[in-house]
């Protein structure tokens, strides 16, 4: 998990490094200066001169502003490697995520990849922080600070053999017990995150059913029980002070009352300097593991983070790339060779079964099948977002597995049920179909969706600003702009995914139509529900439980296809062709 981790640093080692350098300057001035101030206070105790007292008051002032000096450039260089680490986290997971398949999706939430690229790269940020800086600065400090205790107090510096064991104690016990809580909330995060995404995205449904009280007492529970996590741990961490003050305040009596007498009767050596600097020592040592808890509780804290930053790190696209990949889509042809395929490997069932499909470049496929049939789960394999569990699916000759994914993506348009609008200008929305395109490109593009008209309807036009999502257009307009900025791709392949069921008939046609005369060379598959989006394409799939249950033209399955036949009746209500399908075909 560290050597994962330690990789984000890069080019933030610099300053990492001087970090650790300045801080340890610090520490071992800062365990000095008590020393050099027992000096003054007893150099004045025997009535020097001024000189020697200004030699050593000098001494004292360069030093104090040395730890500042040190103590200054450590929170700077600090800062930036902390800050720069996160970025490289943040960095370093955006790409990962970038190279996962829809697979490897599917194991982590939306929410969760949010949480885990805000929450807990912030909850790190902070742990690595600490850890250069006070993780580094307090075992020092408490190191050097019980030698120079032993080195001038004598027996006086038997007070921190008692209550140091007691004071980590109590630290540690504190630490064990907030831990749990700690735990517990972050994962409550992911769902606190999924509810408020899930409201803020249905925002038009829960209004539409009066739901706003209920998501309200749903994010107000979620809120509540993440409080009493949170309050049960920081009930246990304010403990640290009152436990620090107390074994302080000990060392304080004990110092003040057996060093006083010691001092007096002159025991051991002990003088007023050294009584002062034992004080100083006490609250260095005691003041250093008081840190040194809240360190620990601050890293135990974010290893929950730590390994849900490592999960997506370490996360292996289940894609896997070729050696030498082929570059070139030489056409449109798709060819499945008995496909099987399931989404995971622990799954019982096949989402798709012994599929042999045999799709010529440019033909019109057209894709029907109730609700769960994998149709969806069928196209996906084209552009290989997922890969095949057995069998082979060939597009241009060659294996998908074969292609860069880049080059095969490129040349297959897919225009998905869920198709999202990004934030931005409705021409800058289009342009991710082709960056280059020239504003009579992209107008010719929305004229075959079908989306120019009401395009120019708008006051900016094509510099409409789209807000995120696409919440300020509706559905069927959502759907031809996506169409649009596929159709700028000029693909080999054009992939709809019920991508017409916003709009009307009309349209629906008038789109289709569109696709014969702009892109006649191009692989058209269109899934749909409607039996008028694809009755006049080359070739109608009838999908069934994963399977191609029949396939033909629109009259073959008429006369062959019980399930095709039963659609065409139910939405048409016509059964005079129907009928006399089967007659024809008897």
């Amino acid at each position: 998990m560290f050597k994962t981790l330690a990789k984000c640093v890069r080019e933030y080692k610099k300053p990492t490094i001087l970090t650790l350098i300045f801080i340890t300057g610090e520490a071992i001035i800062e365990t000095l200066i008590p020393f050099i101030t027992a000096q003054l206070v007893n150099t004045i105790k025997a009535g020097a001169d001024l000189a020697e007292i200004w030699k050593i008051g000098g001494v004292l002032i360069v030093m104090a502003f040395g730890s500042l000096a040190c103590g200054g450039i450590a929170g700077y260089t600090c800062a930036k490697a902390s800050a720069g680490f996160a970025r490289n986290l943040r960095h370093d997971m955006y790409y990962r995520v970038q190279t996962f398949s829809f697979e490897n999706i599917d194991h982590f939430s939306t929410s969760s990849l949010v949480t885990r690229m805000t929450t807990d790269v912030s909850n790190v940020q902070m742990a690595f922080m600490m850890l250069i800086r006070t993780a580094i600065r307090s075992p020092l400090m408490l190191i050097f600070s019980v030698v120079m205790a032993f080195v001038m107090g004598g027996p006086l510096a038997v007070s921190f053999v008692v209550i140091i064991p007691v004071l980590v104690f109590g630290l540690m016990l504190v630490a064990k017990k907030a831990m749990p809580a700690f735990h517990r909330v972050f994962r409550k995060y992911d769902r606190l995150n999924e509810s408020i995404e899930e409201n803020v995205r249905g925002m038009r449904v829960v209004k539409g059913f009066a739901r706003e009280n209920y998501e309200k007492k749903k994010l107000g529970d979620a809120s509540e029980d993440i409080r009493k996590d949170f309050t049960k741990a920081e009930r246990w961490v304010s403990l640290n002070r009152p436990i620090m003050q107390v074994c302080l305040y000990f060392n304080m009596i004990f110092v003040l009352v057996v060093g006083s007498r010691m001092a007096i009767l002159g025991e051991h050596g002990v003088d007023v300097g050294q009584l002062s600097a034992m004080l100083t020592y006490g609250v260095q040592i005691l003041m250093s593991l008081m840190m040194l808890s809240m360190i620990y509780v601050m890293l135990t804290m974010s290893a929950e983070s730590m390994k849900r930053i490592c999960a997506v790190l370490d996360e292996q696209p289940s894609l896997k790339y070729p050696e030498n990949p082929v570059f070139e889509v030489a056409d449109g042809s798709v060819d499945f060779d008995h496909v099987d395929f399931k989404y995971s490997a622990k799954a019982e069932r096949f989402a798709l079964s012994d599929v042999d499909l045999h799709i010529r470049s440019g033909m019109t496929v057209g894709v029907i099948g109730g609700t769960g049939s994998a149709k969806t789960t069928l196209v996906q394999l084209i552009p290989r977002l997922y890969d095949v569990t057995d069998g082979a699916v060939r597009v241009g000759g060659v294996d998908v597995r074969n292609y860069d994914i880049e080059s095969l993506r490129n040349a297959v348009a897919m225009v998905l049920q869920k198709n999202l609008l990004f934030s931005g200008t409705i021409r800058e929305n289009l342009q991710w179909g082709n960056p280059d395109a020239t504003d009579e490109e992209i107008a010719e593009a929305c004229r075959l969706a079908q989306a120019d008209e009401f395009v120019r309807s708008f006051p900016d036009g094509y510099d409409t600003f789209i807000e995120q999502g696409g919440t300020n257009v509706s559905g069927g307009q959502k759907q031809r702009l996506c169409i649009a900025r596929a159709l700028l791709k000029k693909p080999k392949i054009l992939i709809l995914d019920d991508s017409t069921s916003a709009v009307d008939t009309k349209t629906d046609a008038l789109i289709r139509a569109g696709f014969r005369s702009y892109i006649p060379d191009t692989t058209k598959i269109i899934i749909a529900q409607r039996i008028s989006s694809v009755q006049d394409a080359d070739l109608i799939l009838v999908m069934n439980n994963g399977a191609i249950d029949a396939m033909g033209t629109h009259e073959e399955l008429l006369k062959s296809s019980p399930i095709y036949r039963e659609v065409y009746e139910q939405q048409t209500g016509n059964t005079d062709e129907g009928n006399g399908g089967e007659h024809d075909g008897e």
